[in-house]
């Protein structure tokens, strides 16, 4: 009878000797891998960009069985670093959704020691490489910090580098980069995207380039808040690209009111360095930011996207005056008809022409000074006289191109005659002392042509004599 009370006593003990054993050698976890990430110092920033997007977040913390790479602060840090951005808000949100899900594995818990070399299938469809010779490498580089943290919906492995799929991580130390991850370039991004391949291609390529990259406000400033057609996009953003490398301070300068002309990928633009007054492209584009460095280049920010010019001189004044509502220069265009000269001069291709284009208030009020009932009625050598006084021509250099971040206060010499310009007032003051105010209105200053610019004043101008 002891020897069975012996035996059993015996029995009883180790049976709970081994129930012990199994529960601390396997406790069943209580927590979601939200919950875990919550609960770590460490994961905080991996926390906030999961926060954003509820749905991320209700799939991490209800039924399933998955594995998610959990990359530390320090991580998300370097990231940010790396791609030239301050904080994780900065991230456009599909950009920032993508990475995460990168760090998700849907097919099951895989531990530690399940993870064999071979490339594994993540959430957002693309795959991390993992290698396991010498230590668990995932994508080459990052390592895992802590293994196997069981949670209620899988396993979480914590890691020292934010994985970059390879969708992304081609954007990376390119021209491109800085547009791509900041919510600031949206736009721009999707305006590379709808484009032909080849302009995407360009940017990546390895030759040294220079971009110039408008923000989304930029695009607004311009007038495009729809993406135009592909054919219109192509032109447009070839437009901002200089085939080399020019820094900030290799940016060429001239003595107002000179401006440089650029050859870019898509045509020729008009750069105006005034040093500490600023940098401008045709006039209306300030540049804001300059030399953010990339391996293939360098960016400069601009708050207008650049437009290439397709028309001429002419046919800009043609178009504006059959626009309706607020034709302006109807009688601009009758007067230039008269003097087939002048309407030459601004419809040809090799013209280098500044003009002041009055509107047709102004030549209404020059019809009640002359006492006329319109421009038919203008003596031919005195309307030739007064057209001329509007134009500024320098047929082989960028001079006759004055845009009004060029304008110095003085004389300018004209067709005929010289005029006065007030670069503080943005004002212009004929030969017989008429002060003419330039129109203030960013559509109608700077209209760039093919063959020169546009400014719209408010009064026709008279040359001394007349």
């Amino acid at each position: 009878m002891k020897k069975h009370k012996l035996t059993f006593g015996l029995m009883a003990l180790m049976g709970i000797m081994v129930l012990s054993a199994c529960e601390k050698e396997d406790p069943q976890p209580t927590e979601s891998i939200v919950e875990i990430a919550q609960a770590s110092a460490d994961l905080s920033s991996l926390v906030a960009a999961l926060t954003k997007f509820p749905d991320l977040v209700t799939t991490l913390s209800g039924e399933g069985d998955y594995t998610v790479f959990a990359p530390t602060n320090s991580a998300f840090a370097a990231l940010l670093t790396a791609i030239g951005q301050t904080s994780i808000n900065d991230v456009p949100e599909p950009v920032l959704k993508s990475l995460l899900q990168y760090h998700v594995v849907t097919s099951g818990a895989v531990l530690s020691t399940q993870l064999t070399a071979g490339n594994v299938a993540t959430a957002n469809t693309e795959n991390i490489s993992v290698t396991t010779s010498g230590g668990i490498k995932l994508n080459g580089s990052a390592s895992v910090l802590t293994a196997d943290v069981k949670t209620t919906n899988g396993v979480v492995h914590i890691i020292d580098k934010v994985l970059v799929p390879p969708s992304i991580a081609k954007f990376v130390n390119t021209v491109v980069e800085p547009a791509y991850f900041n919510k600031n370039f949206t736009t721009l991004i999707a305006a590379v995207t709808a484009a032909s391949p080849s302009i995407l291609e360009t940017l990546l390529n390895s030759s040294k380039k220079t971009l110039f990259a408008p923000t989304n406000a930029a695009f607004t400033a311009a007038g495009i808040t729809s993406l135009p057609a592909r054919a219109t996009l192509d032109a447009v953003l070839a437009y901002h690209v200089i085939g080399s490398e020019v820094k900030a301070s290799q940016l060429p300068s001239a003595a107002a009111p000179a401006n440089n002309a650029i050859t870019t990928l898509g045509g020729v633009f008009y750069l105006s360095n005034r040093g500490s007054n600023g940098v401008f492209i045709n006039g209306r584009t300030r540049v804001t930011a300059t030399d953010i460095m990339a391996d293939n280049g360098v960016v400069h920010v601009i708050d207008r996207t650049l437009l290439p010019p397709s028309q001429t001189i002419a046919q800009i004044a043609t178009a504006l005056s059959t626009a309706s509502p607020g034709a302006e220069f109807t009688q601009l265009v009758a007067a230039l008809g008269r003097v087939p000269a002048l309407l030459n001069a601004a419809a040809a291709a090799g013209s280098n022409l500044t003009v002041f284009a009055p509107t047709d208030a102004a030549f209404t009020a020059l019809y009640t000074a002359l006492n006329v009932a319109g421009i038919n009625n203008i003596d031919i050598d005195l309307l030739t006289a007064v057209l001329q006084h509007h134009i500024v021509s320098a047929p082989t250099t960028a001079t006759g191109r004055v845009f009004s971040s060029d304008l110095v206060t003085g004389a300018v010499p004209t067709l005929n005659g010289n005029i006065s310009i007030n670069a503080t007032a943005l004002t212009v003051t004929s030969g017989n002392g008429t002060a003419a105010n330039i129109s203030t209105n960013a559509a109608l200053i700077n209209v760039l042509g093919t063959n020169g610019v546009i400014h719209t004043i408010n009064k026709v101008l008279i040359p001394a004599g007349k």
